[in-house]
């Protein structure tokens, strides 16, 4: 795989990570408004533990990824979020 389409690849996973923020939370927000390494608990979106629970579900129905509490530190950025996913998919791969 070329570097274009790994860049590709990443930025489809983003944007699928950001939607799932935006469409499960029901928040006012246009889904381009959160940026990939904005803080998404504390300062940033100001998320909380329900919160993160319901992005988990999310993730684990759409991307068939579990989020245990072990992982809980993820919910740090967009980017956090897809390193560990991309890690997780690798997993299954190898």
């Amino acid at each position: 795989m070329n570097i274009k389409s790994q860049i590709a690849e990443r930025n489809e996973l983003c944007n699928s990570i950001r939607k799932i923020i935006v469409e499960r939370l029901m928040l006012d927000i246009p889904v381009d408004f959160i940026s990939n390494d904005q803080p998404l608990v504390g300062r940033g979106l100001e998320l909380d533990s329900i919160d993160s629970l319901e992005i988990s579900v999310a993730v684990n129905m759409e991307m068939d990824i579990t989020i245990t509490d072990n992982s809980s530190d993820i919910f740090s950025s967009v980017n956090r979020m897809a390193d560990f996913i991309e890690n997780e998919r690798a997993k299954v791969c190898a």
